[in-house]
């Protein structure tokens, strides 16, 4: 179907005149005309107020154009399963289960392949290839997607090594081993640290990826914190929840680290 049927069904079903969608949504009546009879089509933003009168994508506005799937899981997008933001517009790149109300709900990928290993498995898709597949396809995903620069996931396998290595080369008194480093989205790791200064800075991009992980302090009390990309090893410790963070380390990685993970 083209925009112009669709916007008329919908409006029909709803029971609503060309008069009354058009005072809903902020635009003249001859607007409204204008789109049934598909002379022109409503702008982005318009688009958005139909979109949330209807309760329907933006996708669906337009006849359907894209194949939407979840960056976050990977699942096909349909009306019924696409999330929302708090104020009631569709959030076109996730499912409600991965962003709901305004917060994602995993920020761990690994949380999230244990999770469909164990709800996806049947008797065709065992709990390992669940895994499998899911290692392969998230880091392409605009979620998960940061380190596709280095290539195949035997690469990254290798960077995440590396990482390791140059944390327990730190030899920070109090941390265990470092053995595992999950991908993490940076808004949950930013931490703000409170400078000699009083200044209080974030040295993290909400919206990026990073290998990452917390260990307990073998002193107890507080946690340790690590976070890393290809620039940079940043160390912390904190309280429950984050609270009362010190940075410990913040190191800039050479450039024969970032060649031998290359």
């Amino acid at each position: 179907m083209e925009t112009k049927d669709i916007i008329y069904e919908l409006r029909t079903k709803k029971g609503l005149s060309q008069e009354e969608l058009a005072e809903k949504i902020f635009v003249t009546r001859q607007a409204v005309s204008r789109w049934e009879n598909g002379e022109t089509i409503p702008n982005t933003e318009t688009l958005k107020l139909l979109s949330k009168e209807f309760d329907v994508s933006i996708n669906t506005l337009l006849g359907s154009p894209q194949n939407l799937i979840c960056q976050c899981c990977g699942m096909p997008l349909e009306d019924s399963n696409i999330s929302k933001e708090p104020d009631g517009f569709f959030n076109e790149e996730y499912c409600k289960w991965c962003y709901a109300d305004g917060e994602y709900t995993y920020n761990n990928m690994d949380d999230l392949i244990d999770f469909c290993a164990d709800h996806m498995a049947n008797e065709h898709f065992t709990p390992e290839q669940v895994r499998t597949y899911m290692k392969d396809m998230l880091p392409k995903l605009n979620y998960w997607k940061k380190y596709t620069e280095l290539g195949s996931k035997e690469k990254f396998d290798e960077f995440k090594k590396q990482l390791i290595k140059e944390f327990n080369d730190l030899h920070i008194e109090g941390m265990p081993e470092v053995t595992e480093l999950s991908a993490l989205i940076g808004g949950y790791v930013n931490l703000e640290y409170t400078l000699p200064n009083g200044q209080k800075v974030k040295y993290l991009d909400d919206g990026a990826t990073y290998l990452g992980y917390q260990l307990e302090c073998e002193f107890g009390g507080r946690c340790f914190g690590l976070v890393a990309n290809m620039d940079f090893l940043l160390v912390c410790t904190y309280e429950e929840n984050g609270e009362n963070p010190e940075l410990v380390i913040y190191k800039k990685r050479s450039s024969n680290s970032n060649k031998s993970s290359s």
